[in-house]
């Protein structure tokens, strides 16, 4: 059995906006005597849109219906209906994401793209797409080794570091191509971000609007913005400087910076890997005619990083996509496929942005514990004292007697006792392989009154959403988006 579901990645960043198409094929890898594994076993992209420039009414707004006309109109080239969209990502990125509205933008076109569609701006989940995207897991993989992806573009720099295909940490620094702006003509500066304006008066340099831009005067600017990569990666100590570079979270108090506030130090980082619009110039052989072409910094900061230590004492590997990493990963890699042996007592599908509510190991140690860590744990997710709709998760052991199996589902039903009360439906998601007895044994033990849905094989954390779509492969298995819309520092 193979099924084809027509995923879609649309991607909104700091200087563009693009879409793209692609197929997953999906297929039961177990014999016929065994119990069924469904996993994704192949990708390809069907359809790249153009690269626009991302359409602004103002410094601080989206022009929202500027970038609906070239999403529909992509559609419409592509020859695709919303109504195919099987799964796939609106994902707003880098400076974009802080125009003030930039949630009406993703609502509109959430609705717009699809019913199992995405929309979310969380950095650590854009450092991990726009790193699959490059193919810097698969390296990590293929090389045993630890592979960090620097994803630069206009406003900012997001790193994933994976290991063995899997991610280890993720980060996020104000580097950015845009965050200095040059009007190509007069070479005058036109836009300085305001990080911007604190590093020229921390360096104390002649720099501001109506200055004309050269390679020397921004020379200070750049190397700054190198040496903070450089930091991010382990290649260089902190320095007070670090710290304006740190991406924080609009309203969030300064952090005290230490040095787990970007990539953790504990998996050794071998190579490296770059995309985003600055990356073409990090790989680019020849030289380039005019530095200031977009109207940036971009293509010397490029340049800069290509000089720099970050490619001198890392290897660097070519990476499989540089400008295209964020929309081709999230049109091919943000989908999960939950495990075969799920429960599923009611067709509510698509649910879309449910909070995760997830226990410690010890807290799903007995039953009493698993029951007052959820009451607990519930009055995180109340608005004026009502209870909204969340999955409660957990990892599991991985080979529970059946003893094991009836005590997280009695520590489970007395701590979402208040979800009966205000109908709401009892939302699984466990890591190890048990979601079709446990789901079965929680129904039985509520008399078979009450809908249940269990999956397994997600791995989630506190802070993340997840969307899941309409049951796939004969309903066997159900689509999954893990979205983590929180930062990690």
């Amino acid at each position: 059995m193979r099924e084809e579901l027509l995923s879609v990645g649309i991607d909104i960043g700091t200087s563009t906006t693009q879409l793209v198409f692609s197929k997953l094929m999906i297929e039961n890898i177990a014999s016929n005597f065994s119990v069924p594994k469904v996993v994704i076993v192949d990708k390809e992209i069907v359809y790249r849109s153009e690269i626009y420039f991302t359409p602004l009414r103002s410094p601080t707004e989206i022009d929202g219906t500027k970038v609906k006309d070239i999403i529909e109109g992509e559609y419409r080239k592509a020859g695709i209906d919303k109504v195919q969209i099987n799964t796939g990502a609106v994902i707003i990125t880098g400076e974009t994401a802080r125009k003030e509205n930039a949630k009406e933008v993703l609502t509109t076109l959430s609705g717009f793209a699809g019913d199992f569609v995405v929309a979310t701006a969380g950095p650590d989940l854009e450092s991990i797409i726009s790193g699959k995207g490059a193919g810097a897991h698969v390296y990590s993989k293929e090389l045993h080794t630890g592979v960090v992806n620097i994803d630069i573009g206009g406003g900012t720099s997001n790193l994933a570091l994976f290991e063995h295909g899997e991610v280890k940490d993720t980060g996020c620094l104000d580097v950015g191509g845009r965050l200095i702006k040059i009007d190509k003509n007069s070479r005058e500066i036109t836009y300085l971000s305001e990080k911007m304006k604190e590093l020229i008066k921390r360096k104390n340099l002649s720099l501001s609007i109506g200055t004309t831009a050269t390679k020397e005067n921004l020379q200070p600017i750049l190397e700054a913005m190198v040496y903070a990569l450089m930091q991010s990666v382990g290649l260089r100590p902190m320095n007070d400087d670090f710290s304006l570079f740190i991406t924080h979270k609009e309203g969030e108090e300064k952090i005290t910076f230490t040095c787990h506030e970007t990539i953790k130090r504990g998996c050794p980082i071998t190579s490296i890997t770059f995309s985003g619009g600055v990356a073409d110039y990090i790989y680019r052989t020849e030289g380039v005619a005019d530095d200031f072409t977009y109207g940036d910094i971009g293509v010397l900061l490029g340049q800069a990083i290509k000089e720099s230590p970050l490619c001198k004492e890392l290897k660097v590997l070519k990476s499989v996509e540089t400008i295209r990493a964020t929309v081709v990963g999230a049109g091919t890699h943000t989908m999960e496929i939950s495990g075969s042996t799920i429960t599923y007592t009611t067709d509510m599908f698509p649910i879309k942005n449910l909070p995760i509510l997830k226990l410690s190991k010890e807290e799903e140690e007995s039953a009493k514990s698993m029951e007052q860590a959820v009451i607990t744990k519930l009055n995180w997710f109340k608005l004026e004292g009502n209870l909204q709709k969340v999955a409660i998760a957990f990892e599991g052991c991985k080979t529970p007697s059946f003893v094991q199996v009836t005590e997280y589902a009695k520590g489970l039903i007395g701590g979402m006792a208040e979800l009966m009360e205000q109908e709401l439906p009892y939302i699984i998601l466990v890591e190890s392989d048990m979601a079709k007895v446990l789901g079965q044994t929680m129904y039985r033990m509520l008399e078979y009154k009450k809908d249940i849905i269990c999956l397994d094989s997600i791995h989630v954390e506190n802070g993340d959403y997840v969307d899941i779509g309409k049951p796939v492969a004969e309903g066997t298995v159900l689509p999954v988006v893990v979205k983590t819309l929180v930062f990690n520092k």
